[in-house]
């Protein structure tokens, strides 16, 4: 009985905490990237761009630096997925994944920055990333990664047709 017990408090527990990580993760990721896709198509139509100069036919009339971040983590499962990989090799699909949606994420959270202060278009855009580390591992583990995009805001001159 006790060999019962002790067995399922060693295997058992920890399968089913990774079993619940697993599942609620996936949930959350589909949600994120819904609502990613809800965004994208949203903001589908402003122009973002990596050019560094501005276009020869926009006439801007003011410009300002906009950003926006994103700090992601992975949860237990994928974390627990990717130690497994990280000892036979190969792709991480998991952090991946992560990374592409923290990395739409950022683009527009900085698209949304630029529409709300009224500006039409972003130009130079570029992307940072920087590792924060764990504490609890005296800092050599990663606590999660920020994900920066960044760009120059351009607003255009009016005239009677709109902006150019």
């Amino acid at each position: 009985m006790e060999e019962t017990i002790s067995f399922w408090g060693n295997v058992g527990l920890p399968l089913l905490l990774l079993i619940i990580a697993y599942v609620v993760g996936s949930q959350r990721e589909r949600n994120h990237v819904k609502d990613i896709k809800f965004r994208e198509y949203k903001t589908r139509t402003f122009p973002t761009i990596t050019f560094r100069e501005v276009p020869s036919d926009w006439e801007p009339s003011s410009s300002e630096l906009v950003m926006g971040s994103v700090v992601i983590s992975l949860d237990y499962f994928k974390r627990f997925l990717a130690g497994l990989r990280g000892l036979v090799g190969g792709r991480v699909g998991s952090y991946e994944s992560l990374l592409d949606r923290a990395r739409r994420e950022s683009l527009l959270r900085m698209k949304e920055a630029a529409i709300a202060k009224g500006y039409h278009a972003i130009i130079n855009v570029r992307f940072e990333t920087s590792r924060l580390a764990s504490s609890a591992q005296n800092g050599r583990g990663t606590a999660g990664v920020e994900l920066m995009a960044f760009g120059t805001a351009l607003k255009f001159r009016q005239t009677s047709d709109g902006p150019i």
